[in-house]
Order: C-alpha cells, then structure tokens, then sequence
C-alpha cells in the first residue's frame, strides 16, 4: 500500500512511464501495419497495370483468358499471403499493447 506522498509519486511516474511506452509501441506497430499495406497497394497496382497492358496486346481470346487466369491466380495469393503477413503484424500489435499492463497488474495480483 502507500506509505507516504514519495511512494505515491513513483508510483505515479512508472504509471506514466509504462503509459508513454506502450504509446509508442503502438505508433511503431502501426506504421508498420500502414508500411504493409502501402507495399502491398502498390504491389498490386503494378500487377493490375501490367496485367492491363498485356491484355491490351492480346491476338486471341484464349490468351486474354490465359492472361485473365494468371493475374486472378496471382491477386488470389498475393492477398492471402498479405492478410496473413497483416495478422501476424495485428497479433504483434496485441501483444506488445499488453505487455506493459501485464507488469503493471503482476504486483497487484501477488499481493492478494
């Protein structure tokens, strides 16, 4: 319990210490999660493009479906490959958000 107004000052300063951590945790995961999914944007904007661009030269319908099929294919994977990559960006997100309450509540639920 508090002793006295120094307990309850340092007390006070690691509240707000493990606070402006755990800000700025979340601010790096979640330029990271926005760098992703920027990457992936663009990724896919490029692709679409190219994909476009071959259409465009297509001589018969058989290559446009072939065409077709690939970009399809490949927009498939791409996506699932990135959900998976942002999962795992979100699931990090989580975890570093809880770590510093998981400290924080350690001495309250040793002392009861």
């Amino acid at each position: 319990m508090i002793k006295n107004f120094d307990d309850l000052q340092k007390m006070n300063q690691s509240g707000m210490d493990t606070a402006m951590k755990m800000f700025g945790d979340w601010g790096k995961n979640w330029q990271a999660i926005a760098a992703e999914m920027n990457d992936y944007t663009k990724r896919s904007f490029e692709d679409g493009t190219q994909t476009f661009e071959k259409l465009l030269g297509c001589k018969s319908m058989e290559q446009a479906m072939e065409i077709q099929q690939g970009y399809a294919k490949r927009a498939y994977d791409e996506y699932m490959h990135q959900m998976s990559k942002i999962g795992a960006l979100y699931a990090d997100l989580a975890k570093e958000a809880y770590r510093p309450l998981e400290r924080v509540m350690q001495p309250m639920q040793t002392s009861r």
